[in-house]
């Protein structure tokens, strides 16, 4: 790949501070008739921290860095990167083969394992890996992701991405999601005041390729000189027919679910919305009940 290196991952399965200091340009395989929509996402699960990849600290390039005990509340900005073909098979740092179709990644202090939401803050488009590696060793990035996460998030030709991380607990009792179509920053339309409730409800657990990313963006600006409505993005998918399936999903669990069509990319998008909401505080309590239904992190949002 143009501008992507990384340190051969063969030489450090298990101790990375004494890995080499080699490197190896990296490549994109030959994926023609591969859907990468219908590669699922990493479902977070307790896991016992690896016995390899973990050491206080290790040296790479004559720099030191330290492995963090925890991941709890991890959050982070900066570009990513993805690497493929040249290390397609091989060992990773937790000692775990590198598979460049699964959902994985690297990180150069997250514990091994560690589950993270990755989101392109230029799309908005998220998705949930595995960290299993370390890496990159490049001052100006903060991610390696394995080529599919790249190709889901729509970055393997420009070859690094803005985008931020966001730790998982997966201790938390949330229903995994197949995240498969991007969640676009929307212009919302004024619609009737209502307020939204919460009913308890069994959220079935979605189909694969229903559910998609959960709106990224930063809080949408208000455009009227009122006291601005508060939505929360819940979805956003390519087929009507999906964004359906999941409003009646959480039909049984709030009211006032909107679909809003429209196009992303020159290909239909339809979102989804909840609300109008009439406060923040309703917002953020709304946005606490639903990850018990498989919605993560909801993104606020202002009309």
């Amino acid at each position: 790949m143009s501008g992507q290196w990384r340190i051969a991952a063969a030489l450090i399965p298990m101790v990375i501070g004494g890995c080499s200091t080699s490197v190896v340009r990296d490549s994109a395989p030959d994926d023609t008739g591969i859907d990468f929509s219908r590669i699922p996402d990493a479902v977070p699960r307790v896991e016992p921290k690896s016995h390899y990849g973990n050491p206080e600290s290790y040296v790479v390039f004559g720099k030191r860095y330290r492995v963090s005990d925890s991941a709890e509340a991890f959050v982070e900005r900066g570009l990513a990167s993805w690497y493929g073909t040249k290390f397609h098979g091989r060992r990773t740092s937790s000692g775990e083969v590198y598979d460049m179709y699964k959902m994985t990644a690297a990180h150069k202090s997250l514990p091994l394992p560690t589950y993270v939401e990755v989101t392109n803050l230029n799309t908005g488009r998220s998705v949930v890996v595995k960290v299993n590696d370390r890496g990159p060793f490049h001052d100006d990035r903060i991610i390696d992701l394995s080529y599919a996460a790249a190709r889901k998030l729509e970055f393997t030709r420009s070859g690094t991405a803005p985008v931020e991380i966001r730790a998982i607990d997966p201790t938390k009792p949330t229903r995994s999601i197949e995240r498969t179509q991007p969640a676009m920053e929307v212009r919302l339309s004024d619609e009737n005041e209502s307020t939204v409730t919460v009913r308890p409800a069994t959220l079935a657990a979605a189909a694969p390729g229903e559910i998609a990313a959960i709106e990224a963006a930063p809080l949408a600006t208000a455009r009227t000189a009122e006291t601005p409505a508060i939505f929360l993005q819940v979805g956003a998918f390519s087929s009507r027919d999906n964004a359906e399936r999941l409003r009646q999903r959480l039909a049984d669990a709030v009211s006032d679910i909107v679909i809003e069509p429209g196009d992303a990319a020159q290909q239909p998008l339809y979102r989804v919305r909840v609300g109008p909401l009439t406060s923040e505080q309703e917002a953020d309590a709304l946005a606490d009940q639903l990850v018990d239904y498989g919605i993560h992190s909801p993104r606020v949002l202002r009309d």
